[in-house]
């Protein structure tokens, strides 16, 4: 099995779909921002604060080398595959499979997560701002896009049946 990694923006339901599709999958599970926490013993906000963006960032492309050889899912932080370098990573040793979500639904998922530094830093409308910006880039560095409405479950199963093909 190819390590899948699922990406798309914050609150698009990565994680919950993730860890649904391991199962259905019968392979591990990876949430990278949880996998950097443990990686860093820091908190993201902490790191944001005391070691900079920047250093998550690159954190991030060192987590994506180290999950691809796992042969999991991998639920990828909002920001991971906006950078070509971590994309092309995830699409030699895997697929990457974007989520799209109405901005509308993953803002009142992400609303006031204090463990979301770029939420609790920017408004609703710069939070839009920062949605819209991406999204072209999810499609461009994703293999395949499914859609966010559903149960995550219904995500899942359709994921699953994208990769069975």
């Amino acid at each position: 099995m190819r390590s899948v990694f699922l990406c798309g923006f914050m609150g698009c339901g990565k994680s919950t779909v993730g860890k649904l599709l391991a199962e259905m999958l019968g392979c591990d599970f990876y949430d990278m921002d949880e996998y950097i926490v443990e990686r860093e013993k820091m908190q993201i906000p902490e790191i944001f604060s005391e070691k900079g963006e920047k250093y998550f960032r690159e954190t991030e492309t060192e987590v994506i080398r180290e999950l691809s050889e796992a042969k999991g899912v991998i639920a990828c932080g909002g920001g991971a595959m906006l950078k070509k370098e971590n994309s092309e990573i995830a699409s030699e040793k895997g697929i990457v499979i974007y989520i799209e979500s109405e901005f509308e639904v993953c803002y009142g998922r992400i609303s006031g997560d204090k463990n979301r530094p770029i939420v609790m830093s920017n408004t609703k409308e710069e939070l839009n701002f920062i949605y819209d910006s991406r999204i072209p880039l999810y499609k461009a560095n994703s293999a395949v896009t499914v859609s966010g409405n559903g149960t995550p479950r219904e995500i899942a199963e359709n994921i699953a049946e994208i990769l069975s093909v």
